[in-house]
């Protein structure tokens, strides 16, 4: 029997899962890490506490499972996208900390860009926005801020990368600097066309290629792991950003199929094939292919979905535990008139906007803890319904279904109200793991493990399917109330 181990690197916490050759999960360990605010907007990460987390529950699945690096037959990654880190070569070192995907520092940069009127370059040849989620402008804000950062940077002292490229550096011990399409598409430095680092990108931000990683497909060979890291040498053979490992893992391999996974921010990817996609309010992006060769997708990002259940725990206390959620929002039959909208850290697709700042509109002495709970639901669906109405009228493709996975997945009232408002079936599978099950599939279809696509879908099947149950009149009516509500919390950190 084979073993893959899939190292997933989440925005709150580390994963390491191991699947057998059946896609069967074997053993997995989890392991949180610390989230730094050093102002309102920001958002960082210690590089070494996501390296040691990482490698601690690498090193504990296996114990689990009672195995050895020996007895793995490939290790895929997937991974948190668009943070940024930036490190020495000689010493392996961070010159910052990470920062985050979330952070909002660089919007008046971004601004400057804009203004300067870079942004339909940037948009032709990345398929992204000009915003401050992706890594280029993090980029820049390092190089600026760190002392005779830029300097070094041009000599070729300091590597650039995203986190996929971060662990594959640490695995190999400095060997291989690396990282895949899908995550460099994240980068708004790749052009979707030639394939490449886009050379008049790098000049606009100022940004020197020698900072940059190399990149390969998704199912490829990233370098072999230091056997002293793991107890043996072990290939690295798939790799893909988290997103785009979720659309592998739910066996969306064709065009028109899509998922939406819900984590600290829920990600709608609809897959185009080989075609890249175009839109106004989505992105187009790169996605993983089972046999590496170009393939693309369309991309709805929504900032805080999960995030704003953490924040009902930890920042209002209305719940001990995230799981609380369900039977809270539940106690009630409706929000009582209540709209959240959980925009923290500004809204994303469809409406970029950074400046925008979460509302909770409609409260009367009526309104509870459980109304306040059911609307943070109801906004999560939401915003994804937003993101889908885009995507089909970008695509021209009218979604029969919506996939689901991510740890909200789980919650059968969320999924019930998400069926409600998309007005179509939303489809549960019996693995909820989808991200990490996606890194395993690249690797094991690179290392012979699996032969292709038509045997991963077969490893595909249905816990449950939600049917819409709400009127049409009563779907339309909330849909047109949360667009108020988004109005009113749009462009609000103008002048802070």
């Amino acid at each position: 029997m084979s073993f893959i181990l899939a190292l997933d690197q989440g925005t709150s916490s580390s994963r390491s899962i191991i699947f057998d050759d059946e896609a069967q999960q074997v053993a997995s360990a989890s392991e949180e890490f610390e989230q730094i605010f050093p102002q309102p907007g920001w958002v960082e990460h210690d590089p070494e506490a996501i390296w040691h987390s990482q490698l601690q529950t690498a090193h504990q699945a296996m114990r689990v499972a009672r195995l050895t690096a020996a007895d793995l037959a490939a290790i895929g990654i997937t991974n948190q996208r668009e943070t940024t880190m930036i490190w020495e070569r000689a010493t392996g070192r961070p010159v910052y900390n990470a920062i985050v995907w979330q952070d909002r520092r660089t919007a008046a940069f971004c601004e400057d860009l804009r203004a300067a009127g870079n942004e339909p370059a940037i948009r032709e040849r990345t398929g992204l926005v000009l915003d401050p989620y992706f890594s280029a402008t993090k980029i820049r804000w390092i190089l600026d801020q760190v002392p005779d950062a830029g300097n070094r940077a041009a000599k070729g002292e300091l590597a650039f990368g995203t986190v996929d490229s971060w662990l594959i550096w640490q695995l190999t011990r400095g060997r291989v600097h690396v990282t895949d399409r899908t995550n460099a598409s994240r980068t708004m430095l790749f052009n979707l066309e030639t394939n490449d680092w886009d050379k008049d990108l790098l000049d606009i931000v100022e940004i020197p290629r020698a900072i940059l990683p190399e990149v390969a497909a998704s199912a490829s060979n990233f370098g072999h792991t230091d056997e002293r890291v793991l107890g043996a040498a072990v290939p690295v053979s798939g790799v893909a950003g988290d997103q785009q490992a979720a659309l592998f893992g739910q066996a969306c391999f064709a065009a028109g199929e899509a998922k939406n996974t819900y984590g600290t921010g829920s990600f709608s990817l609809m897959h185009t094939g080989d075609a890249r996609p175009r839109s106004t309010a989505l992105l187009a992006t790169a996605a993983a292919s089972p046999d590496g060769g170009r393939a693309f997708a369309l991309e709805g990002s929504i900032f805080v979905t999960g995030s704003a259940v953490q924040w009902l725990r930890d920042g209002l206390g209305i719940i001990k535990s995230a799981s609380d959620i369900e039977a809270l929002a539940g106690s009630v039959p409706d929000s009582g008139g209540v709209v959240v909208v959980p925009a923290f850290t500004g809204l994303g697709a469809p409406h970029w906007d950074p400046q925008a700042r979460g509302t909770i509109l409609g409260l009367t002495r009526g309104t509870s803890a459980a109304h306040i709970a059911r609307a943070t639901l109801e906004a999560i669906a939401l915003q994804v319904c937003e993101v889908i109405d885009s995507m089909e009228v970008d695509s021209g493709v009218v979604l029969t279904e919506l996939r689901v996975d991510g740890g909200a997945a789980a919650n059968d009232l969320l999924m019930q109200i998400q069926a409600d408002m998309l007005g179509k079936p939303v489809v549960r599978p019996v693995a909820l793991e989808a991200t990490a099950r996606g890194a395993a599939y690249l690797a094991g279809l690179t290392a012979g493990v699996w032969n292709g696509a038509d045997e991963l879908r077969s490893k595909w099947s249905v816990d449950r399917r939600f049917e819409p149950q709400m009127s049409e009149r009563t779907r339309r009516g909330m849909i047109a109330m949360w667009r108020r509500a988004v109005e009113r919390a749009r462009n609000w950190a103008i002048g802070e």
